[in-house]
């Protein structure tokens, strides 16, 4: 069984959906020693999320980030965590949606993932900073 850890910390990004999959793969190249496995992706933080889709269009990016700030608004009257911005408490409602985590099966060293799937970074504040994540790899 191999077993790898590494805590990556990500520059800071615009709020925005952002492909991530090369840092990961540039800055934790330890899956690649692994035959059958999972890479679990684990963001340390309430404001931001991870997913997985397009990789190819930067078009779906920038609709996902209009159609969630339609789903989750700024200023709804009945938000009552409004001391860190009006951006602060979609946040945190945007990052429980998508989630803290995503997994990808690991085959023959390298990311399982659809010819058109990437990670995304979802960055819901507007000045969020740098982001913290942990990779974990294991299989044999």
């Amino acid at each position: 069984m191999i077993f790898e850890q590494k805590e990556i910390r990500l520059k800071p990004y615009a709020r925005g959906f952002h492909l991530i999959t090369d840092t990961i793969i540039a800055e934790f190249p330890a899956f690649s020693k692994i035959e059958k496995g999972i890479l679990k992706i684990f963001i340390k933080h309430t404001s931001a999320s991870l997913t997985i889709n397009e990789n190819a269009d930067a078009t779906v990016r920038s609709d996902f980030e209009k159609h969630i700030n339609i789903l989750v608004p700024e200023n709804a009257a009945y938000y009552e965590h409004i001391y860190e911005g009006s951006d602060d408490m979609p946040a945190h409602i945007k990052a429980s949606l998508l989630g803290s985590f995503v997994e990808i099966p690991i085959t023959k060293g390298v990311l399982n993932l659809g010819i058109w799937q990437g990670v995304y970074l979802g960055e819901h504040r507007n000045n969020g900073g740098s982001r913290s994540i942990v990779v974990t790899a294991f299989g044999v």
